[in-house]
Parts: C-alpha cells; sequence; structure tokens
C-alpha cells in the first residue's frame, strides 16, 4: 500500500499522521508539497490537521485552492480514498468533496481535549476496524469545528449513511454536554456518498499507539491498510 500526506504552510499534524500511517503500514508514506501539482500513484490520500495558509479567509479556503488540489480533487471523485482530519476536513469541504460546512465554534472558543465519538457505521474503508455504535476517544483540537449543513443536505446525509461519527456520552448518547463546537446534530465526521472521502474534527492519529495515552484511532489507520494492501 502507497499512501500521501498533503502538506501545507502550516499543517502541524502532517509528521503525526506520518507516524500513524507508517506504524501501520510498515513503510512512511510520501509527503507531498502543496505547490506540486502532481505526485506519484498512491492508494490514499490524508489531508492532516494544522492551520493551512494561517486560516485567512476561512479556514481551509486557501488551502482548497492550492495547486495541489486539483489533483487531490481529481484523484478523489475517480474513487481514490481520501481521509481530511481537522483542517483537512475544513479543507475537503471547502474544495466540494464533503457536503456542508465547518464554522465558528458555538462557544467562538479554541477547544483542545478528549471527547467521546459515537461510530455511526462500520461498513466503510475507514471503519471496518470499528462496530457500529462503538464509542471511541479521541482528542479534538480546532475553533472552527462546528458541521452545519442546510436542511435537504442533513435529510440525504441520514438517509445515505454519511455521517461518519458523533459527539456522544459515555452511554454513546449524544448530547449537548459531549457536543464540544455546536454541531448540529453532535456530527463529528462525514462521508461522500461512496464513503471513499471521510472527514472528521478529531484526530485519530494523536490516540494511535499506548505510549500516547491511548489508541482508540488505531484501528482506522489498520483498517485502511488492510482494505487497501
Amino acid at each position: 500500500m502507497k499512501a500521501a500526506v498533503i502538506v501545507f504552510p502550516g499543517s502541524n499534524c502532517d509528521r503525526d499522521v506520518k507516524v500513524a500511517l507508517a506504524q501501520s503500514m510498515g513503510s512512511d508514506p510520501i509527503m507531498v508539497w502543496h505547490k506540486d501539482t502532481d505526485f506519484e500513484a498512491v492508494d490514499l490520500m490524508v489531508l492532516p490537521g494544522g492551520f493551512s495558509y494561517g486560516d485567512y479567509l476561512r479556514c481551509g479556503a486557501m488551502a482548497a485552492h492550492a495547486p495541489v488540489m486539483t489533483e487531490v480533487v481529481r484523484r478523489a471523485r475517480d474513487g481514490v480514498p481520501t481521509l481530511g482530519i481537522c483542517n483537512g476536513f475544513q479543507v475537503l469541504t471547502e474544495a466540494g468533496l464533503l457536503p456542508g460546512v465547518l464554522m465558528r465554534n458555538a462557544e467562538l472558543k479554541f477547544v483542545c481535549r478528549d471527547v467521546l465519538i459515537r461510530v455511526e457505521t462500520s461498513q466503510s474503508l475507514f471503519t471496518a476496524r470499528y462496530e457500529a455504535g462503538q464509542v471511541l476517544r479521541i482528542p479534538v483540537a480546532h475553533h472552527d469545528g462546528n458541521y452545519e449543513a442546510d436542511e435537504d443536505t442533513f435529510k440525504r446525509l441520514e438517509d445515505r449513511e454519511q455521517i461518519a461519527f458523533r459527539y456522544c456520552d459515555r452511554d454513546g448518547t449524544p448530547s449537548e454536554t459531549a457536543n464540544p463546537n455546536g454541531s448540529m446534530a453532535n456530527i463529528a465526521g462525514v462521508y461522500n456518498e461512496s464513503k471513499t472521502v471521510l472527514g472528521l474534527m478529531p484526530h485519530p492519529e494523536r490516540l494511535s499507539d499506548p505510549q500516547l495515552g491511548g489508541d482508540d484511532g488505531r484501528p482506522l489507520f489498520d483498517g485502511l491498510v488492510e482494505a487497501l494492501s
């Protein structure tokens, strides 16, 4: 399996994702700079967290128009699995690869802490190593993670099982207190229609090794390697 991590100026989780992927793959992913207009064929593309282009204009808005994104969008639309984490999720929505928008957190404060999220479906490349309804502890670190979509889009997301994760309590119940950013319906991550593109605000790479304090994020990467190798 080959994977690429797309690096923008301001990315700060690119190395974390590289380590998490290498741990599961047994080899390093390639690191692709934002100015590159082409890169070798890969089985997986990852857009990491951070503050691409300093979060000017809107989070992810400038990165969505970086030279490399023409190729990322083309490949993603051709079916190459694509994962966007935190800022990467924002970039994917700005690039039109995922529905909805990510707005300022409801309390207008940066949130950096562990949260609990519920796996909504195990029927995807990204969640095959989890069970539907499983509760994971994963860190968040964002200022603009408030996911919103219009009524018709939200209905399609629910009807087509495109909601990947929801913020929840320990028993798996979505609640206002479990929601760190005010995201509609406690949404923490969504898929495209074919479930080949996933965007999520929590950082699975930050809890992918017991030495980091937990490994709830590792099955996401292990499952991708198993499916794509």
